[in-house]
């Protein structure tokens, strides 16, 4: 095998298992909970939130990406899922601190529990990478990598708790033609 694909897939295992049972189902309860989802991140950050939204659509929930054109105002009683591996990101931060004072339940995944999205932050949920090679994960590698490892292993539980096989999923896939 090679050696970079060895070492991103025991890497992001790795973090993404940190996630506690605890953890995981707080968060199915505040997506079975609350009326619109928005997700937000900047860069590869923001990309993997976008897959986790494609797949929430899936589910039938009500998701809207943040900064999107037609994204509705974040309000009251809603869920803002928010993705940096720094917690310094400043559109993500303000982000936050917007949603938060709005009255939306903020969930923040990132590495840095002492952040500045950490502190704006109802709930933290750390993907904290240990010892990375830069040789085989520059820069958010692992971090990204792991954050899609939970979303994607996550999808499976809400299917689960929201009663919703493939087939259905399926007739909520978007198709061009």
């Amino acid at each position: 095998m090679d050696p970079a694909l060895e070492y991103l897939s025991k890497k992001c295992l790795e973090t993404a298992a940190q996630v506690s049972e605890e953890e995981r189902e707080k968060l199915a309860a505040l997506i079975s909970t609350n009326r619109k989802i928005f997700i937000y991140g900047s860069g590869r950050s923001g990309l993997v939130g976008e897959l986790f939204a494609v797949r929430l659509v899936q589910l039938g929930l009500d998701v809207h990406l943040v900064g999107e054109m037609t994204t509705p105002i974040i309000g009251r009683n809603d869920l803002t899922i928010l993705i940096s591996n720094t917690g310094e990101t400043s559109s993500v931060v303000k982000t936050a601190n917007i949603a938060g004072r709005i009255g939306s339940y903020v969930v923040s995944f990132t590495s840095d529990s002492r952040s500045k999205l950490a502190h704006a932050s109802d709930m933290v949920i750390l993907l904290r990478p240990a010892c990375i090679n830069p040789e085989y994960a520059p820069l958010g590698t692992v971090f990204e990598g792991s954050a899609l490892m939970f979303f994607d292993s996550f999808i499976a539980d809400l299917m689960k708790k929201f009663d919703c096989g493939e087939t259905e999923m399926k007739g909520r896939h978007a198709i061009w033609v």
